[in-house]
């Protein structure tokens, strides 16, 4: 008889999966006919904060046009924080600050427009935006109790696209959803095509990686704001390097579709705090994980090797395919990590990341990717140098630095996506509350279709939020189940029985749920094989 765990009444549904009970979380994104690619442009804040005018947007608009960019598909020109009077009109109606923006704001659109770009502006769900509530721009400005009218000046305005950023530490996540589905739902009586952008984080209590926002944006930061540095050290809270914002995004790409993206931030390439293997980094992984390509440096005085990075054409066309997937990780032993990201007409993209500190060789097999035959074509993104492989991926890769090979041939296989429902219960095999921590410890939860509930079964592993299923190594029955960064060890294999047990191949111990227990946040463990009616699980 197994040995009697102490597990709380209380304890049960904090387990729970807590993405499954929010509000709006749905599968499909917003359809609003915009971003059915990331979208891709430039943005006033990281380099001049509140110091902008009429007279520098039109001039990166220009230099937007004149450097190419533009027709390489970057297209939104985003005016952040403080173009604002701090004081509404009359009517209650929003204003650009006369002084800064003399022509107004439906001139500066139709400029833009008229050179073939979008136009984007700023605002806050509450009664200020980030620069009123730090007090470095006067007024309170936020389109609280405003939003119908906001919305009708920004269509009004010629805006193609709205940044909305919560900036306060008040409000649950629940308020949060509403809050920023009114805004939606303004935007979409305007009957303006409108491409909505969301930060729920600042100031706040880290919600962006805790739903999929899909239902409630085009877009959606996943981290507080970044930096121009690689590492901050900081797991999610200000401010964030450039690789702690992978840390973060990747485990999310389940989220990510047409019309819906993970957004880790604009990009700091070209600005000065990283070397030039991290900006390639920068924009290879952003790239990778369908990220808006946001730019947020001076475009009017560009480096030759900026221009060779942002204007990176097989990366543009990556980040830009149509299937409009986010990258899934491959593999990961907390230094070499690989990531794979299909793409439309049966190629597929893989990245050789090396966070560490030296040179490595990172590895993978065409296999490992979804990838079936035997010859196969891998084109540089960098250089665009084409070789051939049998099947092994490989290259030495400098500290900090990303490897892209575009790998073409052979048959593109489609992992199987699947729930995993535990037979006494049925209920499902959930991830507490999109938990992508490692020993993250997996429950059975009310089966509710929700991403930290979909498992892709690819070459024996079990995956979920990008994270493997796994087995501590020299486990015995009563250990726990968890998930843990994909690593390629044996560990990390399972078999689906045809009893319908799911065996592991290091431990020879079967996924179990604990006592036979049918209660939402029933523990899941590892226990020796017996095909009791507890060992058993089907996939729907």
């Amino acid at each position: 008889m197994k040995k009697i765990r102490t597990m709380l009444a209380a304890g049960l549904l904090l387990l729970g999966s807590a993405v499954a009970a929010l509000p709006g979380s749905a599968a499909q994104a917003l359809e609003n006919g915009v971003a059915r690619t990331p979208p891709m442009g430039w943005n006033s804040w990281n380099t001049f904060g509140c110091n902008i005018s009429e007279s520098l947007i039109r001039g990166m608009a220009d230099a937007m046009v004149s450097s190419g960019m533009r027709d390489l598909g970057y297209q939104y020109v985003v005016v952040d924080d403080c173009w604002f009077n701090p004081n509404r009109d009359s009517s209650g109606n929003l204003q650009g600050d006369p002084t800064r923006f003399p022509s107004g704001m439906k001139a500066l659109g139709d400029y833009l427009h008229g050179k073939g770009l979008k136009f984007g502006i700023y605002q806050g769900p509450l009664d200020k935006t980030c620069a009123q509530y730090f007090n470095s721009y006067p007024g309170a400005t936020g389109s609280l109790g405003h939003e119908a009218q906001d919305a009708r000046q920004f269509a009004a305005w010629g805006v193609d696209y709205l940044k909305y950023d919560w900036c306060s530490p008040n409000g649950t996540i629940n308020d949060q959803v509403t809050t920023f589905a009114k805004m939606r739902d303004a935007l979409a009586a305007t009957g303006r095509p409108i491409l909505y952008s969301i930060n729920s984080n600042s100031v706040h209590a880290k919600t962006g990686p805790q739903r999929d926002w899909g239902d409630v944006a085009n877009i959606w930061r996943t981290t507080e704001d970044i930096q121009d540095v690689w590492d901050t050290g900081q797991t999610n809270g200000y401010p964030m390097g450039v690789k702690n914002i992978v840390d973060v995004t990747v485990p999310l790409a389940g989220y990510a579709r047409p019309g819906a993206f993970n957004d880790p931030d604009m990009m700091e390439v070209g600005r000065g705090g990283l070397t030039d293997t991290e900006q390639r980094s920068h924009f290879a992984l952003w790239a990778m994980m369908a990220s808006p390509l946001i730019a947020g440096n001076d475009l009017r005085s560009m480096s030759t090797a900026t221009q060779t990075i942002l204007k990176n054409p097989r990366l543009i066309a990556i980040n830009q395919d149509t299937l409009g997937l986010q990258a899934n990780q491959i593999s990961y032993d907390g230094t070499r990590r690989v990531l794979a990201k299909k793409l439309a007409g049966g190629d597929v993209a893989v990245a050789l990341f090396n966070q560490g500190g030296s040179a490595t060789t990172v590895s993978t097999s065409a296999a490992a990717i979804g990838k079936s035959g035997g010859s196969f074509t891998l084109q540089d993104a960098w250089s665009g140098a084409t070789t051939t492989t049998t099947g092994g991926i490989s290259a030495s890769v400098p500290a900090h630095g990303t490897v892209v090979y575009r790998v073409s041939g052979g048959t593109t296989t489609t992992p199987a996506t699947t729930t995993i429902v535990s037979a006494p219960s049925g209920r499902c095999l959930d991830v507490p509350n999109s938990s992508t921590a490692n020993g993250t410890q997996p429950v059975i939860w009310d089966c509710n279709g929700g991403t930290n509930q979909r498992w892709t079964v690819t070459g024996g592993t079990v995956q979920a939020l990008g994270k493997c299923l796994d087995a501590p190594v020299g486990a015995a029955a009563g250990a726990k189940v968890q998930l843990w960064d994909c690593n390629g060890q044996t560990n990390q294999q399972w078999t689906l029985q045809s009893d319908g047990t799911v065996r592991g191949t290091a431990s020879g111990l079967c996924l179990d749920v604990d006592h036979n227990l049918t209660a939402n946040g029933t523990l899941v463990l590892l226990w020796t094989c017996t095909a009791a009616t507890n060992q058993r699980w089907s996939r729907i």
